[in-house]
């Protein structure tokens, strides 16, 4: 899972090519670093899925696994996933200064 780093200056993908998009809908024992009702990025995490937890990108800007049931999976549009990811790019670029 290396080379899937967020942090190397490139969104990165799930298996399928494209990057998955989850809606927290559930944050009961988690509330600082999940909000209700916000969309998260996830990373790609086969341990994690044997153990029905989901890894995602949360507000601290770090990953971290979490219950699935806290999740729903969201398909974004093409104009919104390029949204995304110039907005990905530009708060990179800001925590690398």
């Amino acid at each position: 899972m290396a080379s899937l780093n967020h942090r190397n200056g490139r969104a990165p993908i799930h298996t399928n090519g494209r990057a998955q998009f989850v809606l927290c809908v559930r944050n009961e024992s988690y509330p600082a670093s999940l909000e209700l009702l916000k969309v998260y990025r996830t990373l790609p995490d086969a341990d994690g899925e044997r153990d029905k937890l989901i890894r995602v990108v949360d507000e601290s800007g770090e990953d971290y696994l979490y219950p699935k049931s806290y999740f729903v999976p969201v398909e974004l549009s093409a104009a919104a996933r390029k949204r995304y990811a110039e907005a990905w790019k530009l708060n990179d670029v800001a925590a690398q200064r």
